[in-house]
């Protein structure tokens, strides 16, 4: 597994930019360059699991492996959701069972920088690659314009 690494500068506070990442409304905003309909079901505890879906309840199990508010959040990935059923042992889910994917926010003189660290197998490198970027542009457009 490969770690990516994705950057953006947001002309915001990082408690701003936080909210956007994490509140539901503006969640589903960002998230919809992924995929239409994507949100997520979790209380946003460290330990707590989470399920990142799409708008036909397909997506990923995960777990809250750490949390500091306005500072850093991290996922362990766990299995798919495929159909309403969480699979974490699946031949197919040991292939990226454990994988990080991180969110780190610095202050940056009244700016914020975020930065999504993700371990990712050759499968998924294209897709995050292209799509990763534009996720990250609606964080910076919901933050510094609404």
């Amino acid at each position: 597994m490969e770690k990516q690494e994705f950057k953006i500068a947001i002309d915001a506070p990082r408690e701003k930019v936080w909210n956007v990442l994490w509140e539901d409304d503006s969640y589903r905003a960002w998230t919809a360059a992924f995929s239409e309909g994507s949100h997520a079901i979790t209380d946003w505890k460290k330990g707590s699991k989470v399920l990142f879906l799409d708008g036909k309840g397909m997506g990923m199990v995960s777990k809250i492996d750490e949390t500091v508010p306005n500072e850093y959040m991290s996922f362990e990935h766990l299995g798919y959701v495929k159909d309403g059923v969480e699979d974490v042992s699946s031949d197919e889910v040991k292939s990226f069972a454990g994988a990080h994917e991180n969110y780190t926010l610095k202050e940056l003189g009244g700016k914020t920088e975020l930065i999504v660290d993700m371990d990712m197998n050759d499968q998924y490198k294209d897709y995050f690659t292209e799509t990763m970027p534009k996720a990250l542009a609606k964080v910076k457009e919901l933050a510094e314009h609404a």
